[in-house]
């Protein structure tokens, strides 16, 4: 193992010290190499490279009508109480003579939904990506999540959801526009 996961691991065994557990029970002595694990893949989009997600999936094609991919699943850790928030996302654009893999739609989701973040900037920085890679008439992000932070604690309300909406280019412009992406998505 690397020095900083070893440092995380007994970060956790010390957590689990200060909040009045023993971190020697049996239920527990491996519990802070599962949680430096679990944070290892929680924090992945850190380490992640857009380049090698797209993995020139980009191509020409002469499409203008609108793309979409809905209800990709998605999950991140609120940087607020590092608590987490998951629900879907609902990604369109109006190509401009380029097309990317649908499949990479969702990786792109994953690499920044894979940190610290609250929802506003995972959905602008969803759209602002595809907006730079692939230079469309327009993109349309709509993300909709539910947050343990509002959930477990504060408010403590179990059934609330979070919606936020990135609209650039043309959905941004046009309501028409707009509104056939909020039909398809069915919102």
């Amino acid at each position: 193992m690397t020095e900083k996961f070893d440092q995380l691991e007994a970060n956790n065994r010390e957590l689990l010290d200060l909040i009045g557990e023993d971190p020697q029970r049996e239920g527990l002595v491996k519990t802070p190499n599962r949680v430096a694990r679990a944070w290892e893949y929680f924090s992945q989009g850190y380490r992640a490279n857009l380049d090698d997600i797209i993995n020139d999936a980009i191509f020409h094609e002469d499409c203008s009508e609108m793309v979409v991919v809905r209800d990709i699943e998605f999950f991140s850790m609120c940087e607020h109480h590092m608590i987490p928030f998951f629900g879907r996302a609902h990604v369109g654009y109006l190509p401009n003579k380029r097309v990317i893999g649908l499949s990479k739609i969702p990786r792109i989701v994953d690499m920044f939904a894979r940190r610290l973040q609250i929802q506003e900037r995972l959905t602008s920085q969803i759209a602002n990506t595809l907006e730079e890679v692939l230079d469309p008439v327009g993109v349309a992000v709509v993300m909709e999540g539910q947050h343990l932070c509002m959930q477990m604690r504060g408010v403590e309300k179990q059934n609330s959801y979070a919606s936020t909406s990135a609209m650039l280019g043309q959905f941004r412009k046009s309501a028409e526009t707009r509104s056939e992406f909020l039909s398809i998505i069915g919102k």
